[in-house]
Formats: C-alpha cells, sequence, structure tokens
C-alpha cells in the first residue's frame, strides 16, 4: 500500500521528522530560506498533508494547489497567522500549531533581552571588542536598574506569565493588559489599562498574537506616553511595533532602549536605520532556539500532520469548528 504524502517546507529537528518520515512519504524542502512562491505552489501538489513554518504564506490559493487531498495542514509555530485559517476551515482542513512547546524558552528569552538592553550588555561587549576600553570609569555605561521595577506584559498568555514568574525573583512589580486573560491567583500581577501599562511601566514585554487590533498597537502616540526611561521588548510578532515610529522613539531617546527578536520586514534590512542605533538589542527571532523547546514543536507538529494524516482529531488544533 502507497504512504501517504506529505511536503514538509523546512528541515525541522528530528524529533519531528524522524516521525513523519516513518508514517508517509515526506518531500522535505531542504534550503536554508523558505521555498519560492511558485515552488512551493508546484510541491503541495497531490499532497495529503503540509508541514509549514511561519515563514510560509499559506492561503487558499496554496489548499486548491494541493487539492482535494489535503487533509491538513500542521504549523511549526505557536502563532498561526501566516495561514488563512478561514479558508482552511471553509475547505473542511484542520490547522494545528504548537501551543506551550516554546513558553519557557521564549520567556527566559524575553528576560534576557530585557536584562541584556537595561544594562547595555551588548554595547558593552561592542565597547571592550572596539578597543575603546581604557579603564573602569564612574560614568561608563550606566544602564537601568530590573530589581524592583515595574514590568508591564502586554498579552498575559502562556509566555507572558512565565515572564512574570521570572520577574518574581527580581521582586519587580508587575502589571499586565489583556482584555482576554483571566486573573492567575497564582502570580502577583495587577490587570490595567493599556494606558496605565505604558506610562507606569520600566520595561514593557509585548507577548500579543498579531492580529487586526494588534498591529502597530505601538506606535507613535504609545511610544509617546512611555517614560523617557523605559525599555520595550518584542518576542511576540514585528508587525505588533510600528517600526519608524520605534526609530524616532530610539533615536530622539524619547524611551532609554529596546530589544527585539521580531521585526516588520523580517529579516530587518541590514540598510534599515534601526540598525544604526545603540540603544537597540536585536536578535533573528531565535528566543525559542533551545534544544529542547524546537524539538518539542517538532514532535508536536509531526503529531498533528500524523492524526490529520489518520483523520483523527489534531491534538491541538486551531479551528476545531471543522470537526462539527
Amino acid at each position: 500500500m502507497k504512504k501517504t504524502k506529505v511536503f514538509v517546507t523546512r528541515i525541522i529537528p528530528d524529533k519531528g521528522l524522524d516521525l513523519i518520515k516513518e508514517f508517509c512519504e515526506a518531500d522535505v524542502w531542504e534550503g536554508e530560506l523558505p521555498p519560492p512562491r511558485e515552488e512551493l505552489l508546484r510541491r503541495v501538489q497531490g499532497v495529503d498533508g503540509l508541514l509549514c513554518l511561519l515563514t510560509d504564506r499559506i492561503d487558499g490559493e496554496v489548499m486548491d494547489a494541493a487539492g482535494e487531498r489535503l487533509k491538513v495542514i500542521s504549523n511549526y509555530a505557536v502563532g498561526f497567522d501566516n495561514i488563512d485559517v478561514d479558508a482552511a476551515t471553509a475547505r473542511g482542513i484542520p490547522v494545528g500549531n504548537t501551543p506551550g512547546a516554546l513558553t519557557d524558552a521564549t520567556a527566559d528569552f524575553a528576560f534576557a533581552l530585557l536584562m541584556s538592553a537595561a544594562r547595555r550588555i551588548p554595547e558593552g561587549e561592542r565597547f571592550v571588542r572596539d578597543g575603546k576600553w581604557k579603564t573602569w570609569g564612574p560614568m561608563l555605561l550606566l544602564g537601568m536598574d530590573v530589581w524592583g521595577a515595574t514590568l508591564g506584559l502586554v498579552g498575559f498568555g502562556r509566555i507572558g506569565k512565565a515572564v512574570a514568574r521570572r520577574a518574581a525573583g527580581f521582586d519587580m512589580r508587575v502589571l499586565y493588559y489583556d482584555p482576554h486573560a483571566k486573573p492567575d491567583p497564582q502570580l502577583k500581577a495587577t490587570p490595567v489599562d493599556f494606558e496605565t501599562l505604558l506610562a507606569e511601566s520600566d520595561f514593557i514585554s509585548l507577548h500579543t498574537p498579531l492580529t487586526p487590533d494588534t498591529r502597530h498597537l505601538i506606535d507613535a502616540e504609545a511610544l509617546s506616553r512611555m517614560k523617557p526611561t523605559a525599555v520595550l521588548v518584542n518576542t511576540s510578532r514585528g508587525a505588533v511595533v510600528d517600526m519608524d515610529a520605534l526609530y524616532e522613539a530610539l533615536r530622539d531617546k524619547r524611551i532609554f532602549a529596546a530589544a527585539l527578536d521580531v521585526t516588520d520586514p523580517e529579516p530587518l534590512p541590514a540598510n534599515h536605520p534601526l540598525l544604526t542605533l545603540e540603544n537597540l538589542v536585536i536578535a533573528p527571532h531565535i528566543a525559542s532556539a533551545s534544544v529542547t523547546a524546537r524539538g518539542n514543536m517538532a514532535w508536536m507538529a509531526a503529531n498533528n500532520l500524523i492524526a490529520g494524516l489518520k483523520g483523527e482529531r489534531l491534538p491541538h488544533c486551531v479551528n476545531p469548528q471543522v470537526y462539527k
């Protein structure tokens, strides 16, 4: 009996890829960059399943190119704004994601970015490597205190709550803005409105999905309401922040610093003006890049894919209405 056929849009950790290859015939795109659009449309033709990444735009055109055999789309990510979920639902195709797999790795990284920007660690490292370090100085590279500061979390889901738990070790006052979150009695965190969070936070960390309501949530007006000593951290989606407005705020020192793991566009062009600023810490979207987290993501994505191929309910489905 011929195995079912799937297209995997990038090499993922063996913990998941081996499962897929054992179960079905897997066509794996081995390039470092995502498959070009025309290649994606060609390679999905006649597949039973698709495992994609957030760098792949999966819309109705892709689904129609795959054809009637397409039973499941498994996204190797927690977010799924790269997929037209409505189009998938209309075609009866379940869409899977990987919630929880990267929570702690991302929370660790968010806090690492926060600390790095606050204490100017990357700037100090460049200072040494450039041969500028002459002696100890009382005014050299002064940063912002983290201990006892106020942390504002925009989004209070799994990752936001994990960051709040880390903040407790620094005796931080934690505020959060999330219209959809329920209070967690185990966490010392106070819900506030968005304006209060902007005005009172020393650090603002973004953990919200990208939706029409959150696109450019941090715009020029929001940045103007922040403290001049504030640090902005983003490990959610790049488009939650208006990059041009952020550049102007950092350039004019209307906020102290920013630390970004995600940008808009992504990757950020090498000639982007943000990259000329010393008060910006930037990483290439690696918040979940730990061996454990990425392996668990692969395992979850593989299990979603295989469940869909079997005609079973996906363990983690973002459009459960397809089963009704």
